[in-house]
């Protein structure tokens, strides 16, 4: 049809999870013995329903309550989805408000910066 673009097809998952500064080590642990080395992370801080409420605090450059997150990016494969997912999740969770958030984003291009390399091989 005309006008219409054609939908690109992901290649990749570009999981995101918001997890417990504390459960980081553990997370990645797990993440490293079954085989995904590759993560990007960031220490930062979240405001949201839910927070754990006995770990909200106030600081001087964030004003009202918030709590401590380390935010985990990791690419892979369309079918390494559910399994990073699903090791995030057991790993992170200690079945109390405020263990985080998981979601995850198509991605349809990566390429290497250093080889101009496209797809999957980049990971």
């Amino acid at each position: 049809m005309e006008g219409l673009e054609s939908k690109k097809e992901a290649i990749m998952k570009e999981i995101k999870a918001m997890i417990r500064p504390e459960m980081f080590e553990k997370v990645y642990g797990n993440l490293r013995s079954e085989g995904y080395c590759c993560i990007t992370v960031y220490h930062g801080e979240g405001i949201g329903n839910h927070g754990d409420p006995d770990k909200l605090n106030a600081t001087l450059d964030f004003p009202f309550l918030h709590s401590k997150v380390t935010k985990i990016e990791i690419l892979v494969s369309d079918k390494q989805e559910k399994e990073v997912i699903q090791i995030i999740q057991q790993s992170a969770s200690t079945n109390n408000k405020g263990d985080g958030i998981i979601y995850s984003s198509d991605i349809n291009t990566a390429m290497s910066i250093r080889t101009g390399i496209e797809g999957e091989s980049v990971l």
